[in-house]
């Protein structure tokens, strides 16, 4: 038990993560799911990617407003 709270133990990878992190952007996730990433997940890994995905969708939404604006 003691390896799961350690992150630098945790065997996912950063594109497992990123995945991991878009299902959540979605809000579409099973519990069973959920609790494997949990296991597995690297902390700072998640942190990363969430800032990522966020950066991601908020240029993404002022390129459609400037697409949709120009017309």
């Amino acid at each position: 038990m003691q390896d799961q709270n350690d992150p630098t133990k945790r065997k996912a990878s950063f594109g497992a993560t990123l995945k991991a992190v878009m299902w959540s952007f979605l809000g579409i996730r099973k519990k069973s799911d959920y609790e494997q990433d949990a296991a597995k997940l690297n902390p700072i890994h998640v942190v990363i990617a969430g800032v990522i995905a966020a950066i991601s969708f908020v240029v993404t939404l002022l390129l459609i407003v400037k697409w949709v604006l120009a017309k």
